[in-house]
């Protein structure tokens, strides 16, 4: 890219972020229209999160609520819109939720810019969170998103900070320490996890004094069903199509499937999961070649294992996904170019979902179930195809192979500045 073009670029992407931004808000005030749900998805914070508010600013966490399965950190999250004590709860968490959406534009911009590296993952980033509409303004997945696009971004920088930025977003929501999972083996390995449980055993101490009940989210999480939009929700729909007696109901804060054979296929979930985290464990111990955008390139293929085979996948998740496909596509040298375009692709179809025709899902009819079956095939396919290129790019390379790349503990092999990513500064 000529130097005359490349300063244009972020000021583009700051107007395609205010035009985007703009229209996800005029959404959100509108979320009554029958297209968007009547107000279902506002109604989250206007009165759940609002709920929740009112017994954390007691000094609890919610006990006994079943809607309840966060992690301590989430508590912290939900208090800060009373930074804002001039506006109403809700807008003032819309407000803070944007701010995290454009910090997040703002790493990912500031990362491409950097010699060898790519505005491709500010552009999807900006560009494709619209695509779930007004769903982003209206959950707390942004902020969580945050810290682990963050968390990968400092990683050039800082070890611990690093660390300590995922440590704080898996005591928000769990899923971001699955960011570190491609870490280079050896000293930044140690540095960054050091770093991360120092920062979790801290903060947990502090919430810990500062609220009764902190764990007490461990007792509803572990009595939820199958989602309606999981993987094994898209069988049980078409079985119901094909006779099956079960019925969908609200329950665990989703609309879940009940009747037999539900917690069968619960379990076979459960079991996905775990060979999920064994494949990726075996990934780890088996990679002999590192790259700049090998621990990009790894957590999105973890989360992607993850949020496929579980129980749950809310239309909210894919922003987990897309921001991670952005740290991805800020290097030139990912391998999850291709998974991106169908994260993209899913996360169209998932806001046909939800909220648009999420009737046709709940009750199981054959545009319902076609619709997850598109978008979780998507998902599905993105999985498998994220770890089969993750797996390949950690073979030991060709003697003729002239391409950067590092040892497994970060090292260079060959002297080439992109390596820097891995010196640490603290």
């Amino acid at each position: 890219m000529s130097a005359s073009k490349r300063p244009r670029r972020p000021l583009a992407l700051a107007a395609a972020w205010l035009a985007t931004r703009s229209l996800m808000l005029w959404l959100l005030a509108h979320d009554g229209l029958a297209a968007l749900g009547r107000g279902g998805v506002s109604r989250e914070v206007g009165h759940l999160y609002f709920r929740w508010y009112g017994v954390l600013s007691q000094g609890t966490f919610p006990v006994g609520d079943r809607l309840w399965q966060y992690p301590p950190g989430a508590g912290p999250v939900l208090l800060a819109p009373a930074l804002l004590p001039t506006l109403t709860y809700f807008t003032a968490f819309v407000t803070l939720t944007l701010l995290a959406d454009a910090g997040i534009t703002y790493a990912l911009t500031r990362a491409g810019l950097r010699p060898g590296r790519s505005l491709h993952g500010a552009t999807l980033w900006t560009c494709g969170l619209p695509l779930l509409l007004h769903i982003p303004l209206a959950r707390y997945d942004v902020q969580v998103t945050a810290f682990a696009v963050i968390s990968l971004l400092t990683l050039s920088r800082s070890t611990r900070a690093c660390g300590a930025f995922a440590a704080l977003g898996a005591l928000v929501k769990v899923w971001p320490a699955l960011a570190l999972i491609g870490i280079p083996r050896g000293r930044t390995t140690r540095e960054v996890w050091t770093s991360a449980v120092i920062t979790a055993v801290a903060l947990l101490a502090l919430l810990t004094a500062a609220f009764s009940d902190p764990f007490d989210f461990l007792r509803q999480q572990g009595g939820r069903g199958v989602q309606i939009e999981s993987l094994g929700g898209t069988v049980l729909g078409f079985a119901r199509r094909a006779g099956w007696p079960g019925t969908a109901r609200y329950q665990y804060g989703a609309m879940e499937f009940v009747g037999p054979y539900v917690s069968a296929v619960a379990a076979v979930s459960l079991a996905l999961t775990v060979a999920a985290f064994g494949l990726l464990l075996l990934w780890r111990v088996r990679a002999r070649r590192w790259t700049a955008a090998t621990v990009y390139d790894a957590a999105l293929a973890a989360v992607l294992l993850f949020t496929v085979t579980s129980r749950v996948i809310s239309p909210q998740y894919m922003v987990w996904l897309l921001g991670l496909s952005a740290v991805c596509l800020t290097s030139r040298h990912t391998t999850q170019r291709p998974v991106a375009s169908l994260i993209v692709a899913a996360t169209a179809v998932s806001s046909v979902a939800y909220p648009g025709l999420y009737r046709e899902v709940v009750h199981s009819t054959w545009t319902g179930c076609l619709l997850m079956l598109v978008r979780n095939g998507l998902l599905a396919t993105a999985a498998g195809l994220s770890y089969v290129r993750l797996w390949r790019s950690g073979l030991p390379p060709a003697m003729t192979d002239t391409t950067d790349r590092v040892t497994s503990d970060g090292s260079p092999r060959n002297p080439h500045p992109i390596h820097a990513v891995f010196r640490t500064r603290h």
